[in-house]
C-alpha cells in the first residue's frame, strides 16, 4: 500500500509517497502536465491511495489520476486544525499529508460526482449573478436614501446617469440567470429526486436543484443527525 500527500499549487504540484511501514520512497516537485502526474503514479505498483487539499483545480487531478488511485479530497480548514506547524513549505505541507493519510487521520471533504460537478457550478454560478444583481438594486436604494426621493426623476443628471448604469446592470444580470436556468431545466426537472422535492411545500424549483446537487446523495450521510450537521443545523460547541 502507498499513501501519496499532494500539495496542488497553480503550476506544479510537489508530491511525497510513502511505503506501508511510513518511509519516504520520493519526493518531487512536479509540473502540473497530466502525463508527467499520470507517469509519477504509474511507477508504484499495487494498491494506492493520494489526498490534496480541498482548494484550487482539484478536478482535472481528479479526472487525471482518479482511475489510477483512490483520490481522496482533505477538508482544508479542518486539517489546519490537526497539522498547524510554525515551518510550513511545499515539501514539509506534502509530506504532512501523506503521514495523516497513512494514520487516517485525514478530515475528509466530500468529492462530487463528475456526473453532477458542472451543474452544481452552474448553479453556484447563478447564485454569484443573484448577489450582483442584489448589490445594483442596494446601490440604487443608497442613492434614493442619500436625497430622500422615491423616483430618478427628482434627482440631478450625474445620479440618474449611475441609476441607469445599474439599471442597465440588473437587466444584464437577470438575462444571465434566466439563461443558467433554462440550460438546466431539461437535465434536472426529469430526475425523480428533483420530482420528490418539488413535492414539498416551500421547495420551488431553484431550491430543489440546489438542495440535490449540494447533497450529491443523501445515503453519503450516515444518519440524519451528521445531515443536519452538514447544513449547520446544529448549534457548534466551542470547546
Amino acid at each position: 500500500m502507498y499513501y501519496t500527500g499532494i500539495d496542488l499549487h497553480k503550476r506544479t504540484s510537489y508530491v511525497t509517497t510513502l511505503d506501508h511501514t511510513g518511509k519516504i520512497l520520493t519526493q518531487q516537485d512536479l509540473p502540473n502536465q497530466r502525463a508527467i502526474i499520470k507517469h509519477y503514479f504509474a511507477q508504484f505498483q499495487g494498491r494506492h491511495a493520494a489526498v490534496v487539499e480541498s482548494i484550487g483545480g482539484w478536478y482535472w487531478l481528479s479526472d487525471t489520476i482518479g482511475h489510477q488511485v483512490d483520490l481522496n479530497l482533505a477538508h482544508a480548514r479542518n486539517l489546519k486544525a490537526i497539522s498547524a506547524a510554525k515551518v510550513k513549505t511545499d515539501k514539509i505541507d506534502s509530506e504532512t499529508l501523506a503521514l495523516l493519510l497513512k494514520a487516517d487521520l485525514i478530515p475528509y471533504a466530500h468529492m462530487i460526482s463528475p456526473e453532477l460537478r458542472a451543474m452544481r457550478d452552474v448553479m453556484r454560478a447563478r447564485l454569484t449573478l443573484v448577489e450582483k444583481r442584489k448589490s445594483a438594486l442596494n446601490s440604487i436604494h443608497r442613492i434614493y436614501e442619500k436625497f430622500n426621493v422615491e423616483s430618478t426623476d427628482e434627482l440631478e443628471y450625474l445620479y440618474q446617469l449611475q441609476i441607469r448604469c445599474h439599471e442597465e446592470q440588473i437587466e444584464l444580470l437577470e438575462d444571465q440567470i434566466k439563461g443558467l436556468e433554462q440550460t438546466l431545466d431539461p437535465m434536472l426537472v426529469p430526475e425523480r429526486e428533483i420530482q420528490r422535492l418539488l413535492w414539498i411545500p416551500g421547495i420551488g424549483k431553484i431550491n430543489a436543484y440546489t438542495i440535490f446537487l449540494e447533497i450529491d446523495g443523501i445515503e453519503r450521510f450516515p444518519d440524519d443527525k451528521h445531515f443536519f450537521s452538514y447544513c449547520r443545523l446544529v448549534p457548534g460547541a466551542r470547546d
